[in-house]
């Protein structure tokens, strides 16, 4: 009897234990924060913070991509000021009634005067606030405040900051002119030695004033559009300048992330006469030392697809495929000098040299660190590039062969 009883007391003092929800929070209660923008505060206010909120009514309820169609925009966009994004969110509960939920965040959109200032206090309140992911993207806004892009409507996809997700990976994983970067990456390459940081950069192709109007996405051709823009380069935290075109896709090369992209050339005399695309790569870099200075030693190997060749062309000769072979491995040298040269210039290892060379001969590395950007910048390099033909489409030769000029 007397452990009956002492069983039953002790199952009944374990109820309190058993409660699962005691910090339940209620869907109703919470306002869902998909972007954030960082923006150069004004009235003497170091920041201006905007956040995208997602009104659910309206995506559940909404037929048309983008908004909701008779039923509204799917997002309403707030911001206040504070001199830390801490005092600037808890201003923010003044005007919404709801507690901001930060889970669902997917981008961080950083304003380029804030950048160029510096963003190394812009990473401790994300990387301690428990609801925030360090996985959440980070991009750079250029020519347009980060509000601007976070209030941009889009067409095909109901949230807009599912939009900019999208742009990024497809600009990633098809051109290779840009970059998907985290909260994660960013405060890794700042701490790691030898390392500097980047992030991608997103502008907008017409008016912002129009872009946060319904009617952005009733168009064919919307007013106001989106766009992916190449690589933002970090010295110390701080924004130096930009890779764009040919040395964007460069600098992908270099970071062994390039997927896909298209190379154009000229041959027999015409200008772009063949296009091609690079689908599968993989890069070895090396530093050494000589005569007491670092040298890079990068060598890339490509294999690529045909996808124009507008003149006539034979392409089962393996001579002729050979000059392809070159005409490529030619242009991907071009792209990655000129990635290199532009970051030198910005005095920037966003490639990692100083890091290879730390992780590989830590001795030498004490010899070069305490000024590595600046060796950096002078630094020699030797690139190699090897690019192979390996598909042609679903044919051989062009057609043009069968015609006679």
């Amino acid at each position: 009897m007397i452990k009956r009883h002492a069983v039953f007391w002790l199952y009944f003092a374990m109820i309190p234990l058993l409660g699962g929800c005691w910090d339940q929070k209620e869907l109703t209660d919470l306002a869902f924060v998909t972007a954030m923008g960082i923006d150069k505060g004004t009235g003497g206010a170091a920041y201006n913070i905007s956040y995208q909120v997602v009104i659910p009514a309206n995506v559940a309820s909404g037929t048309m991509a983008g908004g909701g169609g008779g039923q509204g925009p799917t997002i309403v966009v707030y911001n206040s000021s504070g001199n830390t994004l801490t005092e600037a969110t808890r201003e923010m509960k003044k005007q919404i009634p709801r507690r901001l939920y930060f889970a669902h965040t997917g981008i961080i959109v950083i304003d380029e005067d804030v950048a160029r200032k510096g963003i190394m206090r812009l990473l401790d309140p994300l990387d301690r606030d428990v609801q925030f992911r360090t996985t959440t993207l980070v991009t750079v806004a250029k020519d347009y405040k980060a509000i601007d892009l976070i209030s941009t409507l889009a067409n095909l996809d109901k949230i807009p900051m599912n939009k900019i997700i999208k742009t990024l990976e497809v600009a990633e994983s098809v051109l290779g002119e840009s970059i998907q970067v985290t909260v994660d990456d960013i405060m890794l390459n700042i701490t790691n030695p030898g390392k500097e940081a980047v992030a991608s950069v997103y502008t907008m192709k017409g008016n912002p004033k129009k872009g946060i109007s319904q009617d952005n996405i009733k168009y064919t051709r919307p007013p106001a559009v989106l766009k992916a823009d190449g690589i933002a380069v970090f010295k110390e935290g701080k924004l130096v300048g930009y890779l764009e075109g040919e040395s964007a896709r460069g600098a992908v090369w270099l970071f062994n992330k390039m997927k896909e992209t298209y190379i154009n050339f000229g041959i027999k005399g015409e200008n772009n006469a063949v296009s091609i695309i690079p689908f599968k790569s993989k890069v070895k870099t090396a530093i050494t030392v000589k005569n007491g200075q670092p040298v890079a030693n990068i060598n890339i190997m490509s294999i690529f697809r045909l996808s124009e060749i507008n003149t006539k062309y034979n392409i089962n000769d393996p001579g002729q495929i050979e000059k392809l072979e070159k005409k490529a491995a030619a242009q991907i040298k071009k792209e990655v000098v000129s990635s290199i040269r532009t970051a030198q210039k910005y005095k920037s290892d966003i490639f990692g040299f100083g890091e290879q060379m730390y992780r590989s001969n830590p001795q030498q590395w004490k010899n070069f660190k305490t000024d590595w950007n600046s060796m950096f910048a002078v630094m020699d390099f030797h690139v190699n590039v090897n690019a192979y033909y390996r598909e042609s489409g679903l044919k051989g030769n062009p057609f043009w062969n069968d015609t006679e000029k």
